[in-house]
C-alpha cells in the first residue's frame, strides 16, 4: 500500500510519500545524482541499517547519538562545522534520517547554511512521522524554553516508511499516538470516533490501519499548514490549533530537563487534558466530552496528570510561551470534540481555578 500526499499551494511543493520500504527506494533512487548528499542520522538507525547504508559510497554520513539534547547551540554549530568541512555547496541535499529531534536540529541547519540548501526527512519515529516533519517548522531549545530559537522552512520530500515502527517501544509508540488523536480532537470528531473504534489494532501496528492513521493525521495537520504556514492567523483557521496540549506539555518537558522518562507525546497528553479541564470551566466542553476524552486517555494508556502542575514554576514557566501577549497567556482550547479556537487573556489564578477547583472529573 502506498499513499502520495502532494502538496502545492503557495511556496509549499513537494510530496510525503508513505509506504513499507519506501526508505530504501528513496536512497536507492539517488544513487548517481551529480548533488552532494550528506545524511544526518539517529546511530541506532545506523547500526540497523549499516550494511545497506556502507555500501551507498555516495552518502556522507554524519552519525548522532540522539536525545532531546541535541536540539542546541552546541550541536547545531557542531554539525554546521562538519558540512562545512566536507565542501557542502548550494545543491547540496541534506537528508535526516531519524525522530522529531533529527528532523527539527537538521531543518534549522538546512534553513540557515548557504542562506539554504534542499533537505529530505525521513522521520523513523511515530511521532515524528505524523507531526514534526510535516510542516516546516525547525529549530533548537534554549534554558527559557522549548523551540524558542528556528525557522520556517519546508523540505523538499518527506518519506515515511511505517516499516521502521517494528522497533520502536511502546512508550514510543504512544507518543506519536497522542499527536494523532491530538488532530482528530481539534478537527475531525468522526477520525476521533475511528480512532477509539481501531485503538487496538493501531497499537499492534496492523498495516492497513498505521497506513490509515498517518495519513489522515498528515491530512489535518496541512489543512492548518497550507492555511496559515507562519501562525500569523488569530482564528480557528490558524496553525495555533495545532498547539492544543502544547502551552502545558513544553513546560512539563522543560520542567523535566527532556528527560526520557517522559517523552513529547507524553507532555502534550497532560497538556490536552488540562487544557480540555479549561474548555470545561470556560464551558465551552459538556461534562460528558470531557470524560470522554480522560476515558479514552486511559484506554490509549496515556498519562493525563502530573505533580508537576502543582508546583510554582509550573506556572511561571507558563508565562514564556510564544503565543502570550502583555503577560496574559493565550491558550489553544475546545469548542467541542473536533474543533478548538484560540482562546485569549488568562491569567494564571485562571489556569488554576480551572485545573483544580472543577468538581471531581472521574
Amino acid at each position: 500500500m502506498k499513499k502520495t500526499i502532494r502538496i502545492k499551494k503557495n511556496n509549499l511543493n513537494y510530496n510525503i510519500i508513505i509506504q513499507n520500504g519506501s526508505f530504501k527506494k528513496y536512497l536507492k533512487s539517488l544513487i548517481n545524482q551529480r548533488s552532494k548528499k550528506y545524511v544526518i542520522i539517529d546511530k541506532k538507525i545506523y547500526n540497523i541499517f549499516k550494511n545497506f547504508l556502507d555500501k551507498n559510497k555516495d552518502l556522507n554520513l554524519i552519525k548522532i547519538n540522539v536525545s532531546e539534547k541535541i536540539k542546541s547551540f552546541e550541536y547545531y554549530r557542531k554539525i554546521l562545522l562538519i558540512l562545512l568541512d566536507k565542501k557542502i555547496d548550494r545543491s547540496s541535499l541534506i537528508i535526516a534520517i531519524g525522530g522529531g529531534t533529527i528532523g527539527d536540529l537538521s531543518g534549522f541547519i538546512a534553513s540557515t547554511i548557504l542562506r539554504g540548501v534542499n533537505f529530505t526527512l525521513i522521520p523513523t519515529t511515530l511521532l515524528s512521522q505524523v507531526d514534526s516533519s510535516i510542516g516546516g517548522k525547525n529549530g533548537i531549545n534554549t534554558k527559557r524554553g522549548k523551540n524558542l530559537i528556528g525557522t520556517f522552512y519546508q523540505p523538499n520530500k518527506v518519506i515515511i516508511d511505517p516499516s521502521f515502527l517494528n522497533s520502536l517501544s511502546f512508550k514510543q509508540i504512544k507518543s506519536g499516538y497522542a499527536e494523532i488523536v491530538k488532530h482528530a480532537i481539534i478537527n475531525d470528531n468522526q477520525f476521533y470516533k475511528w480512532l477509539k473504534n481501531n485503538l487496538d489494532d493501531l497499537y499492534k501496528l496492523k498495516k492497513n490501519i498505521l497506513i490509515s492513521a498517518i495519513e489522515k493525521s498528515i491530512k489535518i495537520k496541512l489543512k492548518f499548514i497550507i492555511n496559515d504556514e507562519k501562525e500569523n492567523l488569530k482564528n480557528s483557521s490558524s496553525r495555533a490549533m495545532l498547539n492544543f496540549g502544547h502551552t502545558f506539555g513544553h513546560v512539563l518537558e522543560s520542567m523535566n530537563n527532556y528527560n526520557s522518562n517522559l517523552t513529547h507525546g507524553e507532555a502534550i497528553s497532560i497538556g490536552m487534558i488540562l487544557a480540555a479541564k479549561v474548555s470545561y470551566k470556560k464551558r465551552k466542553i459538556s461534562k460528558n466530552q470531557l470524560e470522554d476524552l480522560i476515558v479514552h486517555f486511559k484506554n490509549a494508556q496515556l498519562p493525563i496528570n502530573s505533580n508537576m502542575i502543582k508546583k510554582n514554576q509550573f506556572y511561571k514557566k507558563l508565562m514564556n510561551d510564544k503565543k502570550n501577549i502583555n503577560e496574559k497567556i493565550n491558550l489553544i482550547l475546545l469548542k467541542r470534540i473536533g474543533s478548538a479556537y484560540f482562546a485569549r487573556n488568562f491569567d494564571i489564578k485562571d489556569i488554576k481555578d480551572s485545573i483544580f477547583n472543577n468538581k471531581k472529573i472521574l
